[in-house]
């Protein structure tokens, strides 16, 4: 369930896209104002920090610019620069949806004040409820609080809301594997990889389901295709892992069918009489 900081900034700012079109229409036709959108899109995070903040002096009252300045800093990581904007972001509209997002974020992964991030994220879905990534974000800080039940739900929500959403479906995977429902965290796995065959989460996850339910060769089938695509020395040491349990229970039937035909052989004699096989 791990997301890494840009992906995870790359959907807030996903989410930001419809706001901007709200703001003044000076701020708009603004040329630091484009500029510094595109840098901060573009990975050119310090460019967009120097724009962004230019653009604050000029337009102290914009909700949006302050986000978006929040969004640079946390790309320079300076995470308490952009917390700071977002408060300045939610002093001048309480129910920005969007700045929410990003504190419930950084209360999440930055502070890991787990009740702070369920909170933000819980009135982030009560102003957009049919928002799939709501849902998942809110399932996510229900998870790290411990509180796998109502994860569940809300992760659930998010895939009634948008049923090829990959991402919520690994995440409930990863509920389920907690619980030990195996074989419901193994289907759920496979049904994010068929949305989304690159999710790395997912096939780990599936690789683990496997493993548990004893189906050592999907398995390692599995952990196969995900060191193809990243070849992290952990998923390098569970195939071996994976290899040698798969070899040993070989092993082990081989040698209980070999020790059961003994036995058969001997019963077989001793019902005969000799070694020859007649009668005696």
């Amino acid at each position: 369930m791990r997301r890494s900081w840009a992906a995870a900034l790359l959907g807030i700012v996903c989410l930001c896209a419809s706001a901007v079109f709200a703001a003044d229409t000076a701020l708009v036709r603004d040329r630091d104002w484009e500029l510094g959108r595109k840098y901060l899109a573009e990975g050119k995070s310090q460019e967009a920090l120097e724009l962004l903040t230019r653009v604050a002096q000029k337009y102290p009252n914009e909700p949006d610019v302050h986000l978006f300045l929040a969004l640079a800093a946390l790309r320079t990581r300076d995470p308490q620069a952009a917390a700071a904007e977002v408060e300045k972001t939610l002093g001048l509209d309480p129910d920005h949806a969007e700045a929410r997002t990003l504190r419930g974020w950084i209360e999440l992964e930055v502070k890991r004040d787990y009740a702070a991030a369920t909170a933000d994220y819980a009135k982030v879905v009560e102003l957009k409820p049919d928002l799939a990534e709501a849902h998942n974000n809110l399932g996510v800080a229900h998870k790290k609080a411990g509180d796998l039940e109502k994860a569940a739900g809300s992760f659930k929500r998010a895939i009634e809301l948008r049923p090829e959403y990959s991402e919520a479906r690994s995440n409930l995977g990863w509920v389920y594997a907690e619980q030990k429902k195996w074989r419901e965290a193994r289907d759920e796995f496979e049904r994010a990889l068929k949305a989304n065959p690159n999710d790395e989460g997912a096939l780990y996850g599936l690789a683990q389901a496997q493993r548990e339910m004893r189906d050592y060769s999907g398995a390692e089938g599995t952990l196969r295709r995900l060191i193809s695509r990243a070849p992290n020395f952990v998923y390098w040491l569970e195939w071996g892992q994976v290899k040698l349990v798969h070899y040993w229970w070989v092993l082990m039937l081989t040698a209980g069918l070999v020790y059961l035909n003994s036995r058969y052989q001997r019963s077989r004699r001793s019902i005969y009489g000799g070694a020859d096989g007649k009668k005696a």
